[in-house]
């Protein structure tokens, strides 16, 4: 027998076993697939249950795990938590959460609003937005990357015995982003278009608003783990926060401390630009302080038209350069 008659055979064994760890692969991934799906379905419940237990009503109501087999999808109907004794509650829309089988730890999420909720000392809010989308990039012991971005977004009192809702806030988009960095985490941000509607603010008036910042939360890790409810004793780096509208802009960067007692203690640097036209704005915003508010920028406008100076905080005591501004109160 020739080499050339015995090639057919040897293919097809070959063609065979090749076809056979193909459905072996596929059945482990099948096996895996489902195995996880239950486990997030009994992991979901266990979360729940534990809540009850601690007298917490929580929900992500008909949960459902799909995508099989090319991607890993969750989604719910709606999002709910409400916890009695804190007198705390908030509820959203339908939650979807998709990942790809190329991609399984970057998962990208969409939440449909509003978001309604009810905190003791503050009126009920109602928050909505056109379209918000996140995305993380999934690690251990904490996620590398999680950003949140909103279109649309609107805010306002909520409704309550058929009263009249306040108008808040409006702004064509906002973005945000998270990132351990260390044992600290890091936060990006901005927002465009932000409009404050007068009524929140006592009835002043406040142009379109662009912002943007950068800062660092020292010890973010340890404080994300144990979840600490003060800030007592927190740190944070202001690498640059920034509002602006027109040619108007304040730039703030510096460090932010907390001490045990309360007290805060910074070391910031303010740079303006365009004084004259950031004096307009305060003196439109705080028309009783208009005629002090021209005088004191008119003074920085002699230093160019980007000024910068210090603002100091020492245990809760402030000033503005040698102006003295007052005292903060501790905080909790």
């Amino acid at each position: 027998m020739t080499s050339s008659d015995e090639r057919p055979p040897k293919f097809r064994r070959r063609l065979f076993w090749l076809a056979a760890v193909i459905v072996v692969l596929f059945g482990v991934y099948s096996a895996g697939w489902f195995y996880l799906s239950d486990r997030i379905k009994s992991e979901a419940d266990k979360a729940v249950a534990a809540l009850d237990n601690d007298g917490i009503k929580a929900g992500c109501i008909n949960l459902v795990v799909s995508g099989y087999p090319l991607s890993f999808a969750v989604s719910c109907d709606s999002l709910a938590y409400q916890d009695d004794a804190r007198n705390i509650a908030a509820s959203t829309g339908s939650f979807n959460a998709v990942a790809q089988i190329t991609q399984p730890l970057s998962p990208a999420a969409d939440l449909r609003g509003p978001l309604r909720t009810s905190v003791p000392g503050m009126a009920p809010l109602w928050i909505d937005w056109d379209n918000l989308r996140g995305d993380m990039k999934l690690s251990w012991p904490l996620p590398r990357r999680i950003s949140l971005k909103a279109e649309g977004l609107s805010g306002q009192t909520d409704p309550v015995d058929d009263g009249d809702p306040v108008e808040l806030f409006y702004a064509r988009n906002a973005a945000g982003e998270l990132r351990p960095s260390g044992q600290d985490v890091d936060y990006a941000g901005s927002f465009a278009d932000l409009e404050i509607d007068a009524d929140a603010i006592g009835g002043r008036v406040l142009p379109p608003l662009d912002g943007s910042g950068e800062a660092t939360l020292k010890n973010g890790v340890a404080l994300v783990r144990t979840q600490v409810k003060s800030l007592r004793g927190q740190a944070i780096d202001i690498r640059k926060l920034d509002l602006s509208s027109g040619t108007a802009r304040v730039t703030v960067s510096g460090p932010v401390s907390v001490d045990a007692d309360g007290l805060i203690n910074a070391d910031l640097t303010i740079r303006l630009k365009d004084p004259k036209a950031v004096a307009a704005i305060l003196g439109t915003a705080i028309p009783e302080q208009k005629n002090e508010i021209e005088q004191g920028f008119a003074g920085l406008a002699l230093l160019g038209n980007e000024p910068s100076m210090p603002l100091k905080v020492v245990k809760g005591k402030a000033s503005l350069g040698f102006i003295p501004l007052g005292k903060i109160k501790p905080v909790e």
